[in-house]
């Protein structure tokens, strides 16, 4: 295709891509940028310019002639800085549904003394700023509605306790303060109030899971790209070698269908990467995500791997700009051997050109657009890659997942009841328990629906706490509180 190359203000620039000089100038030199000029070098190869638009156009999209330019004139006319205006949120969040209830204000009373950072949901917005003070995070839904948890209200959340419970109040009727209900000390016959166990234990249960899923951590991991445990997910990688500044190095990446361990399929990144015309770099990056992956509740990244006894870089991208800083994590591998490489997101170097960027704003695990593996002569700030050699390279990649480090801290806290195991149980002597296993026909079977919620978390996979409180009061205890495993205690 023809290029229509506009006119530009530096002489030396209309000289070296005049129409008539553009294609030969491009094949028997590398440019490099000196103080003014353009300089060959010694070792030239030619340049496949080819290969650099299909690079730009599998990373950009279609090709702007003037964008074009203008990303040319950039490299050409100097150093540039690095375009990060990203403003950090809070990660760590821990969110606590049900929280104008009884044990849910006083759990975010105290993650707040605590100063940790506590988000809530709630149903009623007035009466959870009325409750909870005006600058509390807040967030609206119903755990019963599934459209109401919008994908935003978990962003950037490391934990959930969940407080949320079927109201149960006396049949004849309360005080406006429910001071019988919280008086919790003389029995008045009971009834359910509102939303039914059914809805509010085991399907509203199922709601909170589905939208955490995507940012709770999980105890296996969450798989980014690969082959594993029969899952699959597979990423659109592209070649980003050092074509794009001239050189020759060449890389791609395949899937080999039987080439991963026991000859499950994996990917495959390799190439031949040469220093000639100042190169000396291949790798492959993906495409951004059509969606950040939220990653704040993990720890770093794991990759597992066929090592060839190289070093190599992986890195991280928050910003979908072509050209942006990015945090990187170099890795030595084995030869020959599969392992298993843990980069901690603490470890997160950001770079940018292969340099540090030291005034760079935090890794925020909570926005990562892409992901880029690299083969380089260089790590950064001038210092080589101990183990580079020019020639041709292979590192097979069966996975990519993001972990949670030991031990695995529970990202579920749910708060139950007493007895969900109870109703039913042969040879319980009925008189000696609570109302709620006597009364769990009679409302909603209210017990067998909280024990079906729990057994959603325990199939979830994300790590879980679940408490069973016998009946709880305002009233001080005056006693010590007594704690055991399993659902005996009365």
């Amino acid at each position: 295709p023809t290029l229509l190359i506009p006119a530009l203000a530096n002489p030396f620039l209309q000289q070296e891509f005049h129409r008539s000089s553009f294609k030969r100038s491009l094949s028997v030199c590398s440019l490099r940028i000196g103080k003014g000029f353009i300089r060959s070098e010694d070792r030239r190869q030619g340049w496949d310019v080819s290969r650099f638009f299909k690079t730009l156009y599998f990373f950009n999209g279609p090709p702007s002639p003037a964008k074009f330019f203008e990303f040319l004139i950039e490299k050409l006319s100097g150093p540039s800085t690095a375009k990060e205006a990203k403003v950090m949120k809070a990660d760590g969040i821990i969110l606590v549904v049900g929280a104008t209830g009884g044990v849910g204000r006083r759990v975010v009373d105290l993650l707040r003394r605590k100063q940790l950072p506590v988000r809530v949901l709630a149903r009623n917005e007035e009466k959870a700023r009325r409750m909870l003070g005006p600058d509390v995070d807040l967030v609206v839904g119903d755990i019963t509605k599934a459209s109401t948890l919008l994908p935003e209200y978990f962003k950037g959340v490391k934990a959930v306790i969940n407080a949320a419970s079927v109201i149960v109040g006396p049949k004849e009727g309360d005080t406006p303060d429910r001071a019988k209900y919280s008086q919790g000390i003389k029995f008045f016959e009971p009834e359910i109030k509102g939303d039914s166990p059914e809805m509010v234990e085991f399907i509203g249960m199922r709601n909170l899971i589905t939208a955490l899923k995507g940012t709770i951590a999980l105890r296996s991991g969450k798989l980014l790209f690969g082959f594993q445990n029969s899952l699959s997910d597979e990423l659109s990688w592209g070649a980003l070698d050092d074509v794009v500044m001239g050189g020759v190095s060449e890389s791609t990446f395949v899937i080999d269908p039987s080439g991963g361990e026991n000859g499950a399929p994996t990917g495959i990144f390799k190439g031949v990467v040469s220093t000639a015309n100042n190169g000396g770099f291949t790798s492959i990056r993906t495409r951004n995500f059509s969606v950040p992956q939220d990653l704040s509740a993990y720890d770093g990244l794991e990759l597992r791997i066929k090592g060839d006894g190289r070093r190599y870089k992986l890195i991280v991208r928050t910003s979908r700009d072509w050209d942006a800083v990015g945090y990187v994590a170099v890795f030595d591998t084995a030869k020959d051997q599969w392992q298993s490489v843990r980069l901690p997101f603490a470890l997160l170097r950001p770079v940018f050109r292969a340099r540090t960027v030291p005034d760079a704003p935090p890794f925020d695990p909570s926005e990562v657009v892409s992901l880029q593996l690299m083969f380089s002569k260089f790590e950064y700030d001038g210092k080589l890659n101990p183990s580079f050699s020019e020639g041709p390279f292979e590192l097979p990649i069966s996975a990519i997942t993001a972990y949670v480090k030991e031990p695995v801290t529970a990202g579920f806290i749910h708060v139950s009841s007493a007895g969900v195991t109870r109703p039913d149980r042969p040879g319980l002597d009925l008189s000696k328990q609570p109302p709620a296993v006597r009364l769990n026909k009679e409302l909603g079977f209210i017990l067998t629906y909280k024990l079906k919620g729990e057994d959603l978390i325990r199939e979830s996979g994300i790590p879980y706490t679940i408490v069973r409180p016998c009946a709880l009061t305002e009233e001080p205890a005056g006693a010590d509180l007594v704690f055991d495993q399993g659902d005996n205690i009365t």
